[in-house]
């Protein structure tokens, strides 16, 4: 069962937090504010551009990249069609690349290591939605951090949840479903991913 965010929602008269604010700090939020919106549709646009700008030249495509994301290395590859729901709350270190359709959803922030390899259609998702029915009704989310260290290869299909971190040097078997840390040089497979061995 997924962990419950934050029990009570932060949008109340005494809170003068912006919408953005609570969901940067963790707190249930409501996604469809103005400020948020425009935020993700400038994202959308900037992967567009960045899927024709791939098929002319990678440097220019690059360069969208680099605008498009907090934080990103010259030499990482990411093969389009890429998905974010803002961009640039994710950081990408030097090396690392990413096979067709990574989904990186950085509602809270995504850290990327260095030479971090990620096959075919990797999910990266930091949402969450509360248990509480009345709560999901009235559109409350909250989102917990992703941290992939250095070094570590997921595997094609491979979903990690909110709130996890795979270690340095680690591989995650393709199909695998991620939903708790996942220590350092080991390997790691099923639903829920479960470590079946060391790497010496």
């Amino acid at each position: 069962m997924p962990e419950q965010p934050n029990a009570k929602p932060s949008a109340t008269p005494d809170d003068p937090r912006s919408q953005r604010d609570k969901m940067q700090s963790g707190d249930l939020y409501l996604a469809d504010d103005p400020e948020l919106a425009a935020a993700s549709r400038r994202a959308y646009l900037l992967m567009r551009e960045y899927e024709k700008q791939y098929a002319i030249n990678l440097a220019d495509a690059h360069k969208v990249l680099e605008e498009l994301l907090g934080s990103v290395a010259p030499d990482v590859h990411i093969k389009p069609p890429f998905f974010v729901d803002y961009g640039k709350y994710i950081t990408i270190g030097a090396g690392s690349f990413a096979n067709y359709g990574l989904m990186a959803l950085d509602v809270a922030p995504i850290t990327i290591g260095k030479d971090v390899l990620m096959g075919p259609n990797v999910q990266l998702l930091t949402p969450t939605h509360p248990i509480d029915i009345e709560l999901r009704r009235a559109k409350y989310e909250a989102a917990k951090p992703i941290v992939i260290h250095d070094n570590a290869w997921l595997g094609g299909g491979v979903i990690v949840l909110a709130g996890v971190t795979i270690g340095e040097n680690s591989i995650i078997g393709a199909g695998s479903v991620v939903t708790k840390d996942i220590p350092a040089n080991v390997v790691a497979v099923g639903n829920p991913a479960r470590v079946i061995r060391a790497i010496e």
